[in-house]
């Protein structure tokens, strides 16, 4: 084959590359218009509609014990699996009271949200299952430093929407969710 490198051959080439282009592009305009497609309407209907996997991994939570109290020993495994540095423990060395003897205690479980990479290598690190990913997403705020997270001075109640930790609405497979609220 034979090539064109003159100013109107290159234009030429130009021109037929646009218009199949804009072929592609008018074609699936009025597809749209002649077909039945569904979107699924994310903001109004999340409530009633959005199916989240149970396995989807969100945010890092505390798991706690039946009394309240959190399950973490301070032992900074998670904080050393962690490959970006999202998590900061900060402990100290006091005596037990039951024992007496000196005993390793949480004084700040510092989280970053914002640089998590949700790897769960943390999660694998834990031999004592405190710490777990839940399936909440919807986490976007304004300013960064509000995506630090302190896990031990607050107590996770679900996500922002009802039934978000079984998975929210049911999935139904080959069709949208479309019901309104």
């Amino acid at each position: 084959m034979e090539q064109n490198n003159s100013y109107f051959g290159e234009l030429g080439h130009a021109m037929k590359t646009l218009a199949v282009g804009m072929k592609t592009t008018w074609k699936e305009f009025f597809k749209d218009f002649f077909t039945n497609k569904s979107t699924e309407q994310y903001p109004e209907n999340r409530k009633t509609t959005l199916h989240i996997s149970k396995r989807h991994r969100g945010r890092l939570v505390f798991k706690r014990n039946e009394d309240g109290s959190f399950k973490c020993t301070a032992c900074t495994l998670c904080e050393k699996a962690c490959p970006n540095g999202t998590i900061k423990i900060t402990s100290e060395m006091r005596e037990d009271p039951e024992t007496g003897k000196k005993k390793r205690f949480l004084v700040d479980y510092q989280y970053d949200l914002g640089d998590c990479m949700f790897c769960q290598l943390c999660t694998n690190a834990c031999n004592f299952d405190a710490i777990e990913f839940t399936n909440d997403f919807e986490n976007a705020v304004f300013d960064r430093n509000a995506l630090v997270l302190h896990l031990d001075k607050e107590e996770y109640q679900g996500g922002s929407l009802p039934g978000l930790i079984d998975g929210g609405a049911d999935l139904t497979i080959g069709k949208f969710n479309t019901k309104t609220k």
